[in-house]
């Protein structure tokens, strides 16, 4: 009986936190990510600034403020953690002026692909939104090692 009591107040717990935005998000590996939806490091930087603005993908950070205040991809817009309920809501916010069809790219390097907590819930959250035209930037071990030393354009 006391087990039942305490496992329907858990559950009670967890109905009324997870909507509020109290329940973290369950670790969900980038490895998640369909491979047809990476981009590699090499290719982004030619289509950064194609002669069509209108091509030119939006590039959002999904990883730490503190990360992006240090080093950013040149253009880039910072987006909000994707591991967090907040950050989650400002992609959200950041996404809304533009069409469903908008080339996006996500980015984070925070860590080494297969840890990281952002990458995953941003991406679909905004295949949830029902974006179309959304690729990650795939940095297997992090933002520094495969984007800044490799001298691609970073904005400080």
């Amino acid at each position: 009986m006391k087990r039942s009591v305490s496992l329907a107040i858990f559950s009670a717990i967890l109905v009324f936190a997870a909507p509020h935005g109290f329940a973290q998000p369950a670790h969900v590996s980038a490895s998640t990510i369909p491979t047809d939806r990476l981009i590699q490091p090499a290719d982004l930087p030619p289509i950064l600034a194609p002669s069509g603005a209108k091509k030119a993908p939006v590039v959002l950070q999904v990883g730490s403020r503190i990360f992006y205040s240090e080093a950013h991809i040149r253009g880039s817009i910072y987006a909000g953690a994707g591991s967090q309920p907040a950050g989650l809501a400002l992609l959200e916010k950041t996404v809304a002026p533009f069409p469903k069809d908008k080339f996006i790219v996500l980015y984070c390097g925070c860590c080494p692909w297969d840890r990281c907590p952002n990458i995953a819930p941003a991406f679909d959250r905004l295949h949830d939104l029902g974006y179309t035209n959304v690729k990650v930037l795939y940095l297997p071990n992090n933002f520094g090692d495969d984007w800044v030393s490799k001298g691609y354009p970073t904005d400080k």
